[in-house]
């Protein structure tokens, strides 16, 4: 299942949070960090996905791959504040890209990243989970937020 675990990161978040943005950044004529602060985001990015992608395996017993999904529905670490720190943190490692390279159309990208999570969510994620997990998931739903808000 390990081996399963770092193939899915490397296939999913990592061709959307850091092989796009690093190519589009290296594309750029200039790569150079312009704002160091937008390191701070796309650290706090990288170390929430890391988190959840370790409570996908160990509590999950599964990964964040659709095709291996965790056995059980994860309610600890950053899934008590929100459903979806995953995503949120891919998002803030786009954001940190953006901010910190000053390329714009990392902007676009997280933009359309976001609205693209946010459809998955609503449209495939969460009907499943309620088919899958039943009350536990409605339960946990009604006392966590979609987001962070």
């Amino acid at each position: 299942m390990f081996l399963r675990a770092v193939l899915a990161f490397l296939a999913l978040p990592g061709i959307v949070a850091f092989a796009i943005p690093l190519a589009w950044v290296l594309a750029a004529s200039d790569a150079q960090v312009v704002w160091p602060l937008g390191l701070v985001p796309l650290g706090i990015g990288c170390i929430g996905l890391l988190w959840c992608v370790r409570d996908f395996y160990v509590q999950g017993k599964g990964t964040l791959a659709p095709w291996s999904p965790p056995a059980h529905l994860v309610v600890v670490g950053l899934y008590r504040y929100t459903r979806n720190p995953m995503y949120v943190a891919v998002l803030l490692i786009l954001v940190g890209w953006a901010a910190s390279f000053g390329v714009a159309g990392l902007y676009v990208y997280a933009a359309v990243v976001a609205v693209a999570f946010h459809l998955r969510v609503v449209l495939g994620e969460e009907p499943w989970l309620a088919h899958r997990h039943g009350e536990q998931w409605h339960e946990y739903a009604r006392r966590v937020p979609r987001w962070i808000w």
